[in-house]
C-alpha cells in the first residue's frame, strides 16, 4: 500500500467522556442537524455532511464536544513510522484519540513530539496554540485533522489532585475555569489584590482555591464553610440567600463566583443584574442543567458581550459561564 492523503467534508467531533448522547442530542436540538449520515469511530463521531457555521465561517461546535476535527482528512500508510512522518510533515503537535489498535496508535504517538499529557499543577497557562488530533480506523488508515477546536490534547486536562485540604472537590472546576478565562480573554487570575464574592460557597471548594491565590473572598451561604476557611482571614462569611443581595449594598468585586444550584433562568438574571450594577467586570458561573435543556436560553448567556458558555472536563450535565469585561 502506498501512502495516500484524502481530504474529507464535515466536522468529527470528540465528546466529553460519557457525553455522547448528550453531544448528539445538543447536535440534533441545537443546531437542528440531522445524524443521518454519521458515523462513529469508537468515540469520535464523524459527520460528512456537517455544515452549521458561524457568522465568520467557521464551524459552530458542540459545548459537549471537547475537540472537533475541524478539517479532516484520511491517511493511509504501511508502517507506524511512516505515519508519524507524514504527521509531522503537516504540523508539529498531535494527540491519539483512537479506540482501536492502541498500541500501535501509542507507538505513532511516541514518534511524534513530545506532548505532555500528565496532570498539571495549578496554577498552569493553557497553550495558546491548537494541537492535531488523530484516530486509527485500522492498523493502516487513520482519520485526523491538523486543525482542531481545543489547544489541549485530544481537548483534554486534568489536575494533579489534593484529596486532603480542599473541603470538596469542586475546587477542580473552578481551577479549569480560572485557566480556560485566562485562556480565552486574558484576564489574568484572581491575586492577594483581588477582592472576590462567591455565592452558595458552603462547603467552599471554590473559596479554598480562591485565598491560596491570595485573594480576600466574601463568601456567602445559608451554612457555614468548613472551619479551616471560617478561621481563615482572608475569608469574610455572611449566613444569607446569595441572590437576594443586591450588588449595590455589597460594592464592587473584581471577580463573582457562583457554582448554586438554581434554574438558569435565575441564574440569568443574576447575572445580569450585576453587570448591569457595573460592581464587577468578571464572573463565573455553572450553568445546572434542569431537565430538557433549553438552547434558547442557554443562548442568551452568550449573547452578553465579552462572554463565554464552555462544557469544562470537570464539569458534568452543566456548562460555565465566564464574563471578562476589559479594564
Amino acid at each position: 500500500m502506498s501512502i495516500s492523503i484524502e481530504k474529507n467534508s464535515g466536522v468529527a467531533f470528540l465528546p466529553f467522556p460519557e457525553m455522547d448522547g448528550i453531544l448528539k442530542d445538543e447536535l440534533k436540538e441545537r443546531f437542528s442537524f440531522s445524524m443521518e449520515n454519521a458515523v462513529s469511530y469508537g468515540e469520535l463521531l464523524y459527520i460528512p455532511d456537517y455544515n452549521a457555521k458561524n457568522s465568520d465561517g467557521t464551524f459552530k461546535v458542540p459545548y459537549f464536544c471537547r475537540s472537533a476535527m475541524l478539517e479532516p482528512f484520511i491517511l493511509k500508510f504501511d508502517s507506524i513510522g511512516e505515519a508519524a512522518v507524514e504527521l509531522k510533515k503537516i504540523q508539529r503537535s498531535w494527540a491519539s484519540c483512537s479506540s482501536t489498535c492502541f498500541r500501535r496508535s501509542a507507538l505513532i504517538q511516541e514518534k511524534l513530539p513530545y506532548i505532555n499529557f500528565k496532570p498539571k499543577t495549578f496554577p498552569v497557562k493553557l497553550p495558546a496554540s491548537e494541537i492535531g488530533l488523530f484516530c486509527l480506523l485500522d492498523k493502516n488508515m487513520m482519520i485526523a485533522s491538523a486543525k482542531t477546536s481545543s489547544p489541549l490534547p485530544a481537548g483534554k486536562i486534568s489536575f494533579i489532585e489534593d484529596h486532603e485540604n480542599p473541603p470538596s472537590r469542586a475546587y477542580l472546576k473552578i481551577q479549569e475555569s480560572l485557566s480556560v478565562a485566562d485562556s480565552i480573554f486574558g484576564c489574568g487570575l484572581p491575586s492577594d489584590s483581588s477582592r472576590c464574592f462567591e455565592a452558595g460557597a458552603c462547603p467552599g471548594g471554590w473559596t479554598y482555591v480562591l485565598v491560596n491565590l491570595g485573594a480576600k473572598v466574601f463568601a456567602v451561604d445559608r451554612s457555614e464553610l468548613v472551619p479551616s476557611l471560617m478561621k481563615n482571614p482572608l475569608v469574610e462569611f455572611l449566613a444569607h440567600d446569595a441572590f437576594t443581595l443586591k450588588p449595590e449594598s455589597l460594592g464592587e468585586f473584581d471577580w463573582v463566583f457562583s457554582d448554586v444550584i438554581c434554574y438558569p433562568e435565575r441564574l440569568l438574571e443574576w447575572i445580569k443584574m450585576w453587570l448591569e450594577s457595573g460592581k464587577t467586570k468578571k464572573m463565573i458561573c455553572t450553568i445546572k442543567m434542569q431537565g430538557k435543556t433549553d438552547w434558547n436560553l442557554i443562548s442568551k448567556f452568550e449573547e452578553i458581550p465579552d462572554s463565554k458558555v464552555v462544557h469544562l472536563n470537570y464539569n458534568k450535565h452543566e456548562l460555565t459561564f465566564i464574563h471578562c469585561q476589559k479594564d
